[in-house]
């Protein structure tokens, strides 16, 4: 009996320091979260929230699908306290940013506009910045780069590789032949449809689904099925992924609405109409890329081709590093926040 309850001592104890430890740890985390200033910018005929903080060299992050600012907490975080001005607005139909009606306002020649607009009005003394970029916010960042390549001093870009033009063919007639009317961006284009699909799921189901997606596989929307098991089965949130950080997306979702977010999917093809004159340029600015090995988008089919084998080095010459984590999904930099904050200061401090 004696061993018995010392065991059981020993188990309510650990679990008790557990839970006081995720207490204190949310308690620090939400007080450097209170830090953090939030304004609103009017540039490029929009309302722009950017979250920010810190002083110095400025670093501008981009976030993706379906995310917010707030995806870049633990950078905005580390980085500020080692001499950074970190600066992560909500893009166009996100957050507390303005959501434009027009579906073909959220095109990369409108986002970039607003990332120029931005760094006039709030950087107008610093001629270039570092910029980080995640999901769509690297496509934005690879734009960036192509656009207007003096206004980058180094740029780090997560989970989405350059992707040269073809010329040849669309990119949506691409992806339904290699993946089919299911795959996710295939189904993002009907406007209205997977709207009234996530609405019957709820905002906050919709996001845990993505946020917790880890198979290397590619992402499939049968019409009807939702993700793909019941609306009610369970989801069991990652460690680095709270309730509280979940909510904190719903609302700003429940807030917008998913169109804003769905139209860039639905501008791809006017996108690769739009960048015709860019066919064959090369990204000419300083550049570490860094995928998790059990990212979807690095397990697309010739992906790691492109990147191991040449591709990409040729397309972006200026190319110094490109890092894989082990283990991690497609939201590396929340997943494994410590290795993503020390990947971007080392590269960054080197200029």
């Amino acid at each position: 009996m004696g061993i018995l309850f010392s065991k059981l001592y020993t188990l309510v104890t650990q679990t008790l320091i557990n839970i006081f430890h995720n207490s204190t740890n949310s308690h620090h985390r939400n007080m450097e979260l209170e830090n953090i200033e939030h304004k609103t910018v009017t540039v490029n005929g929009i309302n722009i929230h950017i979250a920010e903080k810190g002083q110095g060299p400025l670093i501008l992050f981009i976030h993706g699908f379906p995310d917010l600012w707030y995806s870049w907490r633990h950078q905005i975080t580390y980085l500020a306290s080692l001499g950074y001005r970190c600066v992560a607005p909500d893009l166009r139909g996100y957050g507390d940013t303005d959501v434009p009606d027009s579906p073909t306002s959220y095109t990369s020649l409108h986002v970039v506009g607003d990332i120029i607009g931005l760094l006039d009005a709030i950087a107008a003394d610093q001629e270039n910045v570092f910029v980080v970029g995640h999901d769509w916010g690297a496509l934005i960042a690879w734009y960036l780069s192509l656009y207007r390549p003096e206004k980058i001093k180094a740029l780090v870009n997560l989970s989405v590789s350059f992707t040269p033009r073809n010329p040849k063919r669309k990119p949506l007639d691409t992806l339904r032949a290699v993946y089919g009317n299911d795959y996710y961006i295939s189904r993002f284009q009907e406007p209205g449809d997977i709207e009234a699909e996530f609405a019957e799921i709820g905002t906050e189901r919709v996001l845990k689904e993505f946020l917790t997606y880890r198979n290397p596989g590619p992402l499939y929307l049968p019409k009807g099925k939702g993700f793909g098991h019941p609306v009610d089965s369970p989801i069991v949130l990652p460690p680095w992924l709270s309730e509280e950080e979940c909510n904190y997306y719903a609302s700003k979702f429940d807030k917008t609405g998913f169109t804003g977010a769905l139209n860039y999917y639905r501008n791809i093809d006017l996108n690769w109409e739009l960048n015709a004159p860019w066919t064959g340029a090369k990204v000419k600015v300083p550049v570490k890329f860094i995928v998790g090995d059990l990212d979807l988008t690095y397990n697309a089919p010739g992906a790691k081709d492109y990147i191991h084998k040449g591709g990409l080095k040729s397309d972006v010459p200026l190319l110094e590093d490109v890092v894989v984590i082990e283990g991690a999904g497609h939201f590396v930099h929340q997943e494994r926040a410590d290795e993503i904050n020390k990947h971007i200061y080392d590269f960054f401090k080197k200029f």
